[in-house]
Parts: structure tokens; C-alpha cells; sequence
């Protein structure tokens, strides 16, 4: 039996004969954080009636009335498929002060970050405590507005599914300011001198002709030509592949963006992509080193693995290959590099340092497992791997190297014959260079949108940890890794809100971390294996720990160093 929606009255027929009505008004998909660090995206609410969005700034006088009608409204609805959320639409940027006051609203309602405030403009929001209701099927705004009886009616028809135009209804509150967008209007951004140089940095380096990602940046006709969609990736935050919480560590491979230049890049996209008038197209002038030459010059040693032949179609095991190391002594590798033959087949190629009888079990091994990995090559991982100063993976002499392909047909035959290229050390480092994998069980049950895993590890000796990796599938959902100390007190180093299987970096951290002996180290995340999830090859599938990319893992690769010299 529907709960009664008691502050909806007869007057609410008569607001809307005289709201201004229009074909639904496309507000596009976009994606926030809220201020615990989760993730949030209107396209991943579809299984939802509607999301209604308030706008939030503590610093206005009227906002703690507005938040009142606002929980009225959310648990009138209690029973309904509709999901609330305030967005904090003012340019609070302080993340403390933020989660400060998401504590005093209370545990019901999460409070979503627009600290570049391009989704309140996107949402034509002008005042704190107004009421955006969002269609998350069909990516429209059905009503904005104050919270009053015509929004409870709006969200009432959205629900039965009778609407098929917008309400805009007058808002009271304090006017929201929206600086960079009066800016950007008085004087839009200059392609040559101010959007040029923002892509040349995030993006040229894989959109370009022969890099990883599907179309070219190299001219503003390109540029101009994408810009629908690269307008909306950046509000989805799909690119730059950052995935990181910027609000927890920091790492230096991050492709962190700034909210400026965001700014910057949406509202030259808004004002038409125009091109100014410089006499040269900068894009056109960047020059790139080849992804198939040595970025560090040529190495002390080159490895060339066997030629394997990749069919059309298919499915393929994954390819063990050991290959003997003719050095008469110990090495130290100080930097790697991987050149695909074949960038659009090689999933990944994970290398080991073995034993002469040791066999690697590399993604296939279970459970916690430490391991002298040398270096690997996955999507996201293109550039030459140079290890931190003073530290190395040890070859003893008489090892071998061994090397587990990983190959995705795409329709077209082919062959791959990938190459490495390893730097040694002249003398040993003083610290060696370690991976321990910490990886959990799991069993998805089909359809589970939001199903949580957990793994843990404890490090007996002092160590310092250098980088992270979260790797799962295509449920992959969300990865945090943290650390607990002996004395009971937690850190987070790295959260991976918004997991994407096909950027997998190691994300380097700024700062090493040292942990004492007997720290416990947390992987949490979740698994999305919904009809939600874009990406899900088959959500009536149940899933456990499988080699495949339609099977799943839950790893978390921590890469350390004692933090006693070797030497």
C-alpha cells in the first residue's frame, strides 16, 4: 500500500496549468562523487523512477528550511523508487568542512561535490534549495524548481510514467554564483592559447594517430568535430582516466584535471568550439616519441617473446612462455619497457623472475601471494616503468623470466610479437622491489548490483609501500585500498571510486609510505553485476574467481620494499 502523500494538495493542478511547460529538457549523463567518496552517476540510477537533486550551500540562511521540505519530500516517498541526493552547487572546496557538514545533515542523504559547478549549470540550477528531478532512463530534467506541491506532483507522474514535458517553477533561496561561467560568457576561452595547450597535456598523448584511444586530437576540425562527446566524458569523468578520489592520497601518475580547465574545456565546447584566430592550429605541432621506440634509450638487454598467432575470433587461454636469461651473474633491473606487437589484442602480459623449476601462476594464483614480479603491460600501462630511485627487481643468476599473455580477439587475425626492454643497475640498489597480491573470494549472484568484497593482509616486517593497482573485471565496481596499524588506527591510500577494466595503472605514490611490522592492509570494493552496468557482458551470469574477462578477479597489487637495505 503506497504511503500517503500528505503536503500534496489540490492547489498543486492549478501551479502546474500555469508553470512554463516544454518538451523534456536532455540534460545528458553525468557522473560526482559525494563527500564519502562514492561514486554516482544518473545513467547508473535507471533502475530507479527518478533522482531528485537539491541544491545545498550551508552558508545561505534559508537553506536549513529548504532541507527540512526536502526530507519531508524524501520520506514521503520512502516506498517509491526514487533516489534523493543534495548537490553542493556553491565553491565550498574544502573537503574537511564539506564532510563536517554532511555529518550534521545526518546519515540519509548523500551530499554530491559539484566543486566545478558544470553539473548545477548543466542543470539550470539558480538558487540554493532548488529541486532538479531527474529522469535517469531517459537523461531529462521533468521538473526544477522550489520544493512544493507541484514537485510532489511532477514526481508522482514521472513515477506512473505520464510525463512528456519539463516544469519549470519559480525557486526561492539564496542565487547561486556561477564566476567561471559569467567569465567564460564575457570572454570565451582561446582555442590556440587556452584550450590547445590543456589537450596537448590530458589527452594528445593517446588520442593521436596510432595511440590508444579511438579517434585522433591532432587539429581543432577534430577537436570541434568530437566535442559533443568529449563534452560528455568529462561530465561522466571517464576521461581523463584519473579514476582516482583526488580527496585521498595522492600519486604522480594520476591524470589529475583541475576544475578550471574543465571549466575552460566545457564552456568553449558550450560557446561552439570556436577556433579564434591564430594563424596556427597548435595541435598540429605537437610531435610525440613513438610508443615503438625505447623512451630511455636503448636498453642494456632486449627480450623478444615468441611470435603468437591471434585468430579473428575466439576465445584463447592465457600463453605461459619462459624465457632463459643469459646472464652469468646477478642483475638488478632498474627500468622496463614493453612494445606490443599488437596493442589491440594484447590484454596484458604480466613478466616474473623464476626459478629454473619454479612455475609462475601469475592472475591465476588465489589468495595472498608474494611474488618477484618484474613488470607488467595492461591497458592504461604504456609508458617505460622506472623503478623508485635506489630501488630494483633482482635477477639471481640462473633464473629465467617468465611470461603469462593474456590475448582478446577483435575480429581480424593477427600475430603479436612483443618485445621488453630492461636497464639495469652497474651497482645493487639498496632496497629490492616487491608485489603482494591481496586477493579475496567471492561469489556474484546474478543481477547483484552492488555486491561487496574484501581482502586483507598482514606485512611482518617494516615496509615501504610505493604503488597500488586495483584489478577485477568487468563487474569491477569500486577498489579502496587502507592500511591498518598495530596500535588500531586507519588510513586510506587509494580509492578507485568509478573502476574501469581498461585503465589498470599502477598509481605511484607521491610520498612512500612506510608501514611498521604488523600493519594490516585492507582491499574493499564491489562488484556491479547488474543490466545497469554498461559494461556487463552478462548480468544473469553467477560469477566466481576466473581467468577470463567474463569471469572475475578481486586483487589489490601493493608494490614495496623492505625498509631495510637489501645490502
Amino acid at each position: 500500500m503506497r504511503k500517503p502523500f500528505q503536503f500534496v494538495t489540490a492547489i498543486a493542478s492549478a501551479l502546474l496549468i500555469n508553470s512554463v511547460a516544454a518538451l523534456p529538457d536532455r540534460v545528458g549523463d553525468f557522473s560526482l562523487l559525494d563527500s564519502e567518496g562514492d561514486f554516482h552517476q544518473l545513467s547508473r540510477y535507471r533502475h530507479q523512477d527518478a533522482l531528485v537533486l537539491m541544491s545545498y550551500d550551508s552558508s545561505c540562511s534559508s537553506i536549513d528550511g529548504a532541507l527540512a521540505q526536502f526530507k519531508t519530500m524524501q520520506s514521503a516517498f520512502a516506498d517509491q523508487k526514487v533516489s534523493f541526493a543534495l548537490i553542493n552547487s556553491s565553491l565550498e572546496a574544502n573537503i574537511e568542512n564539506i564532510r563536517a557538514e554532511r555529518a550534521r545533515l545526518g546519515a540519509d542523504v548523500s551530499l554530491l561535490l559539484d566543486s566545478g559547478q558544470l553539473v548545477s549549470e548543466t542543470l539550470s540550477l539558480s538558487k540554493t534549495g532548488e529541486l532538479a528531478i531527474l529522469d535517469p532512463d531517459r537523461l531529462t530534467i521533468v521538473y526544477r524548481g522550489g520544493i512544493e506541491a507541484a514537485a510532489s506532483q511532477v514526481l508522482m507522474d514521472e513515477i506512473r510514467g505520464n510525463l512528456d514535458s519539463t516544469t519549470v517553477m519559480q525557486a526561492n533561496g539564496c542565487d547561486i554564483q556561477y564566476p567561471a561561467k559569467r567569465q567564460h560568457t564575457d570572454l570565451v576561452p582561446d582555442y590556440a592559447t587556452e584550450i590547445a595547450p590543456i589537450i596537448g597535456e590530458q589527452c594528445a598523448s593517446c588520442h593521436r594517430e596510432g595511440g590508444i584511444g579511438p579517434f585522433a586530437m591532432d587539429s581543432h576540425l577534430m577537436l570541434q568535430g568530437w566535442s559533443p562527446m568529449i563534452r560528455e566524458v568529462l561530465l561522466t569523468k571517464r576521461m581523463p582516466p584519473t579514476q582516482v578520489d583526488p580527496n585521498i592520497g595522492h600519486f604522480s601518475n594520476a591524470r589529475y584535471i583541475s576544475d578550471a580547465d574543465l571549466q575552460k574545456l566545457v564552456h568553449w565546447i558550450d560557446a561552439g568550439a570556436p577556433k579564434g584566430v591564430a594563424a596556427v592550429d597548435p595541435l598540429t605541432e605537437i610531435q610525440f616519441p613513438d610508443r615503438r621506440e625505447w623512451q630511455l634509450g636503448e636498453p642494456d638487454y632486449v627480450i623478444t617473446a615468441p611470435k603468437h598467432e591471434v585468430p579473428a575470433t575466439g576465445v584463447l587461454d592465457y600463453i605461459n612462455v619462459d624465457v632463459d636469461l643469459p646472464f652469468e651473474e646477478d642483475k638488478w633491473v632498474k627500468a622496463v619497457q614493453y612494445i606490443a606487437g599488437d596493442e589491440s589484442v594484447l590484454h596484458h602480459l604480466l613478466s616474473y623472475v623464476t626459478a629454473p623449476q619454479e612455475v609462475a601462476e601469475g592472475e591465476a594464483a588465489q589468495g595472498n601471494v608474494a611474488t618477484r614480479f618484474l613488470e607488467g603491460y595492461a591497458p592504461g600501462k604504456v609508458d617505460a616503468m622506472t623503478f623508485p630511485e635506489n630501488t630494483g627487481v633482482f635477477i639471481p643468476e640462473g633464473h629465467k623470466l617468465s611470461m603469462q599473455f593474456h590475448y582478446t580477439t577483435n575480429g581480424r587475425a593477427t600475430s603479436d610479437e612483443t618485445i621488453l626492454g630492461l636497464y639495469m643497475y652497474d651497482e645493487p640498489p639498496m632496497y629490492e622491489n616487491f608485489t603482494q597480491s591481496v586477493s579475496g573470494m567471492f561469489r556474484i549472484p546474478p543481477y547483484e548490483q552492488d555486491y561487496e568484497a574484501s581482502a586483507r593482509y598482514v606485512f611482518n616486517e617494516e615496509v615501504v609501500v610505493t604503488g597500488l593497482r586495483a584489478h577485477m573485471h568487468f563487474r569491477g565496481k569500486d577498489m579502496k585500498f587502507s592500511a591498518e596499524y598495530p596500535d588500531g588506527s586507519m588510513v586510506d591510500l587509494l580509492s578507485v571510486p568509478n573502476y574501469s577494466y581498461a585503465w589498470q595503472p599502477t598509481y605511484a605514490l607521491e610520498e612512500p609510505l612506510r608501514l611498521p611490522a604488523g600493519t594490516q592492509v585492507h582491499v574493499t570494493g564491489a562488484f556491479d553485476n547488474s543490466e545497469h552496468n554498461p559494461a556487463n557482458p552478462d548480468p544473469s551470469k553467477e560469477l566466481t574467481f576466473g581467468l577470463q574477462s567474463w569471469d572475475e578477479m578481486f586483487i589489490g597489487y601493493w608494490t614495496y620494499h623492505s625498509a631495510k637495505p637489501t645490502n
